[in-house]
């Protein structure tokens, strides 16, 4: 496979990487998932046949306002194909046009606004005829008090938009999740639209070092039991789900009762992005799975920690993330640069006293689970100096060359690629019969 050109995604395009002679590689990718041919059709199915509820125009009848909730830009949701006939829909069946809400979910991230929300939403229509609000988690007023979990006590605040709407639909992807196992469904309430007292709770060390705490894994994690606890304090909430192809296609579309239908959408995928490998690497490349997820270094950590399971210890994962927007928010900054300053091992020591995690340094701990394991090599066109120089990874500044390094550094020819970063888990299973994803 010597002058092989593998392709990563990267911005709106994709990165070639070339394979230097004597190198063998193995590309990880998903399992084919067969494309919907009416994507439309297919939602208009999903709205009239849901799951565990009943259908969307039932849903509406004798309502009088309703929530719609979308994720942010960070997420490629296809939201152009579903809140049109989504909202229709509501309003065929009594809803003022006036009383529905669509509120993007973003968590503590930054609020989506002028460009790149019409971007977002995708349809004009939508943009003109409806209320598209940003979620606060900081606006303290904006929230309801539900009290806490019962299990782990975490804060249960809510937009109160969500919470007060006589209908709530929560909308998103369904794709694996470094930390809550996998995204969609109940992740979009919780930390979607919650308060920041319940998104840091979540956050802080007692979650994010629980080794159930991982992508693909929904039994015993504890976000997911925390966010299912939420939800069902909430009570009555929908959820319409989309998984996409690596070409970013709709292959699924899931409605119905937020919980039963996020499974639904869980199980068609599982096994199409959990891909069993037969061996570990000390070269892995990936990258942050292009844009939205790579326009930030904040979210390219997600695709450090995703290939974890097939890095041999000591090994070497190189990324490819734009980060055409930098770095991400101030306090991810302050984080890193307290990372740089103080060391792995005193900046984790600084994170288990507390109960409340501080904004963003959560990502920061991710990172560490992988710079624990094996040395991280950040290809990036996005960052300036001072920004490369408190990533605390390595910078290649040429990935070919990167590539050719690593391979003569651990004298060995074998390179594991997974193009499409943090959307694919690759999982190590020596039990799996030689030959199966041969190089």
């Amino acid at each position: 496979m010597a002058g092989e050109t593998i392709q990563l995604l990267f911005g709106k395009g994709h990165l070639p990487v070339n394979l230097p002679e004597g190198a063998k590689a193995t590309i990880i990718r998903k399992g084919v998932l067969p494309k919907l041919s009416d994507g439309p059709a297919a939602i208009r199915q999903a709205l009239n046949a849901p799951i565990g509820s009943p259908s969307l125009r039932v849903l509406a009848r004798g309502r009088r306002s309703a929530c719609i909730l979308i994720c942010d830009i960070t997420r490629p949701v296809p939201n152009q194909l579903f809140l049109r006939p989504m909202i229709e829909t509501m309003v065929e069946e009594g809803i003022p046009l006036d009383a529905i809400t669509v509120l993007v979910a973003t968590g503590l991230h930054r609020p989506n606004e002028g460009e790149e929300l019409a971007e977002l939403v995708g349809d004009p229509w939508v943009m003109a005829e409806v209320r598209v609000e940003n979620h606060f988690a900081r606006d303290e007023g904006a929230h309801v008090d539900l009290g806490v979990t019962k299990t782990r006590g975490t804060p249960i605040k809510i937009d109160r938009r969500f919470v007060e709407a006589d209908l709530r639909i929560a909308t998103g992807l369904v794709e694996p999740h470094f930390m809550a196992g996998w995204s969609g469904g109940r992740k979009v309430v919780a930390p979607g639209v919650a308060h920041h007292e319940t998104i840091r709770t979540f956050h802080s060390a007692r979650f994010m070092e629980d080794p159930l705490a991982i992508q693909c894994n929904l039994v015993g994690n504890p976000l997911h039991e925390e966010q299912l606890q939420i939800v069902e304090r909430l009570g009555e909430i929908y959820a319409l789900n989309t998984v996409l192809d690596e070409d970013r296609d709709l292959v699924c579309v899931t409605f119905g009762e937020i919980i039963a239908s996020h499974m639904a959408a869980v199980d068609f995928v599982k096994t199409a992005t959990r891909i069993e490998v037969p061996r570990r690497y000390k070269t892995v490349v990936t990258s942050s799975a292009g844009y939205p997820l790579d326009k930030t270094y904040y979210q390219t950590i997600k695709g450090m920690v995703t290939p974890l399971d097939i890095l041999a210890p000591g090994g070497t994962l190189i990324i490819a993330s734009a980060c055409s927007e930098g770095f991400g928010s101030h306090e991810f900054r302050a984080a890193q640069e307290r990372l740089v300053a103080l060391g792995s091992e005193r900046f984790l020591a600084t994170l288990t006293a507390k109960s409340l995690a501080e904004i963003d340094e959560w990502q920061t701990e991710m990172q560490l689970k992988a710079t624990r394991l094996g040395s991280v090599e950040l290809y990036t066109t996005g960052l300036d100096a001072e920004e490369q120089r408190i990533t605390g990874v390595v910078i290649a500044t040429n990935i070919d060359a990167a590539l050719r390094q690593s391979i003569a550094r651990h004298a060995d020819e074998h390179v594991a690629f997974v193009p499409e970063g943090p959307y694919l888990v690759p999982v190590y299973a020596p039990s799996l019969a030689d030959g199966h994803l041969t190089p």
